[in-house]
């Protein structure tokens, strides 16, 4: 739970940075006076989509194939075996 939340907010503050990166090397600041109104809205839309995506594909590739079942972890001679879709 913690490695998705932490995956989401790099993905949100990703288009920040890279803005910030973006001013840096063109004004040689970062300071709010060059964060405009309207940059500072497609910065927080691209990262809304980024999020976006970020959670549709994570659970695109979680879903398990049609008909299989579920099987828990489970201890199996002394060794851990994580839980899978057979």
């Amino acid at each position: 739970m913690l490695r998705s939340f932490l995956v989401e907010f790099a993905l949100f503050l990703t288009p920040f940075l890279l803005y910030g990166a973006l001013l840096l090397a063109t004004k040689g600041s970062v300071v709010p006076e060059h964060w405009s109104p309207r940059a500072l809205a497609l910065v927080a839309a691209a990262a809304v989509a980024l999020v976006v995506a970020g959670l549709f594909l994570f659970e695109h590739g979680n879903v398990a194939p049609p008909g299989s079942r579920y099987v828990p972890a489970h201890m199996e001679d002394g060794v851990f075996v994580p839980g899978r879709f057979k």
